[in-house]
């Protein structure tokens, strides 16, 4: 190989790298780019009784921050409840953990998945097929226990458009829909959630 060849081959095989390293620094910066998370402020607790009405559909931001601290939510009063009796709650959050008020040593709840991403396409929920909480899992709710994704590049965790049945403790039925788990400015620990509820007992939910 002559010299001019030498230099010509030399250029072109720079001009690759520099191709390939620019297209690796915009995956990267791509990467590296997240769209700012839906956000909602916790919701004030005013829990009263509904009765046997038909609820929502309804949205609830639960304050789940806490890393030590579980935090109930009873459908009956529509809303977060503080030291409730073991009948007096339907679900519990500590951070991304859900627990359902069923299972060894608890009520008569459970929850299942249902095959569907819109509370408006579910009408009716299951007789059968929920499960209760599993102490050996943190206490948490295995039909809810992914009811997220995570973003390995972003490390965020988006809700899955999918809908879930709940049993209360109290063995009345309801459906919801997780929508976020931040609070404004982005903090992590805020579950928000939409839902249909049953008071009078039925498993039609709308």
């Amino acid at each position: 190989m002559g010299a001019g060849q030498w230099v010509r081959a030399n250029r072109t095989a720079v001009g690759i790298s520099t191709a390939v390293l620019v297209v690796v620094a915009g995956l990267v910066l791509l990467s590296l780019r997240r769209d700012p998370p839906i956000t909602f402020a916790p919701t004030e607790p005013r829990p009263r009784p509904v009765g046997d009405a038909l609820v929502g559909p309804a949205r609830v931001t639960v304050d789940a921050t806490d890393p030590d601290r579980w935090v109930f939510f009873d459908f009956s009063r529509g809303a977060v409840v503080d030291r409730p009796d073991p009948a007096g709650w339907d679900l519990a959050f500590k951070r991304f953990n859900v627990a359902v008020n069923g299972g060894a040593g608890l009520a008569g709840g459970g929850a299942r998945a249902l095959d569907a991403s819109t509370l408006d396409s579910v009408t009716t929920v299951p007789a059968e097929g929920y499960t209760g909480s599993d102490a050996r899992r943190d206490s948490t709710s295995p039909a809810l226990e992914r009811w997220y994704d995570y973003g390995f590049t972003s490390h965020l965790l988006t809700a899955k458009r999918r809908v879930y049945a709940i049993r209360t403790a109290d063995g009345r039925y309801a459906a919801l829909r997780f929508l976020s788990y931040y609070c404004p400015g982005a903090r992590p620990g805020c579950v928000t959630f939409e839902y249909v509820y049953a008071g009078n007992g039925s498993r039609r939910v709308r």
